[in-house]
């Protein structure tokens, strides 16, 4: 039987083995690049590297999501309603009392961020607290801290950072192979070899991490409704909120497709077609009402 503490648990290993194969991945670039110029340094270089990437997302990288979205701490004066709400449920939850931020949009959302329990933020828009009635901002919030709960924030949190940063070295060996000197005659065939391999391996790196960041999106937002309505033992509050946040289908100002999957809504909108639910960054809301309220 599935649990909260075996989801917990779960969450927890599948951040250690994404850092682990991020480890390997950057491994495997410095050393092609190692081997292609020739210089084992490259290698050292690129170890180094992925030691430091995996310490900092796991450090810092709440810091880094709060920059990318530009949010500011709310002060409890300002924000009464949301800051109170926040302290309620989280007493209710039995969680550390998160700290608060917003953005200054217009568009409704939400997301939550943080390493672990004890050092977690809950962050909404502008906009969200403008539309949303009390039931409806508690079910966003039991939401969030459902995230916290389930220790997925963690998880989510670790993909903007070590997904952004494989997406960069690929960026970087594109640019390097195209524009710039890569070191042996290309017109030697085991070379062609490598440049083939090398284009191979940029293009589809950056790929795989972005369908393991969204496949892992997707699944967290089904359990965080379910948990936030079993927190709020009132399932129709999220079930009218996500409705309200899924009309306005204007896109948020600020945006970075690093953070996309955190937010309780996409934050391109719903006005924004995508080719195939597989990018998708969210399940479709319908689906996710039709959860919450049959």
């Amino acid at each position: 039987m599935v649990t909260l503490y075996t989801q917990q648990s779960k969450n927890v290993t599948k951040t250690w083995i994404l850092m682990a194969m991020f480890f390997v991945v950057v491994i495997l670039f410095g050393w092609f690049f190692s081997f292609y110029y020739n210089d084992p340094n490259i290698l050292y270089f690129f170890v180094i590297f992925s030691i430091l990437m995996n310490f900092f997302s796991y450090w810092y990288s709440d810091k880094i999501v709060l920059k990318l979205a530009g949010a500011k701490e709310a002060k409890r004066e300002e924000y009464f309603d949301l800051y109170t709400t926040v302290e309620n449920l989280s007493i209710a939850a039995g969680l550390p009392m998160p700290k608060v931020y917003v953005i200054f949009d217009q568009a409704p959302n939400a997301f939550t961020t943080g390493r672990d329990k004890n050092h977690a933020v809950v962050c909404a828009t502008t906009g969200l607290l403008a539309i949303l009635n009390k039931s409806e901002l508690e079910g966003v919030i039991a939401h969030e801290l459902s995230h916290i709960g389930n220790r997925d924030m963690l998880l989510s949190t670790v993909i903007v950072v070590l997904v952004g940063f494989v997406s960069i070295i690929a960026d970087v060996f594109r640019r390097n192979l195209f524009f710039g000197n890569f070191g042996r005659d290309r017109n030697n065939k085991a070379g062609g070899i490598l440049v083939i391999i090398g284009i191979i391996l940029s293009i589809l790196a950056p790929i795989f991490a972005m369908l393991i960041q969204l496949a892992i999106s997707r699944k967290r937002e089904f359990l965080a409704d379910a948990s936030g309505a079993l927190l709020t033992r009132y399932p129709d509050g999220l079930a009218s909120a996500l409705d309200k946040i899924s009309k306005y289908g204007k896109p948020m100002t600020r945006q970075s497709s690093a953070i996309a999957h955190l937010y309780i809504a996409d934050p391109k909108g719903s006005g924004f077609k995508k080719i195939s639910n597989l990018f998708a960054t969210h399940p479709p809301v319908e689906e996710r009402i039709k959860a919450l309220t049959d």
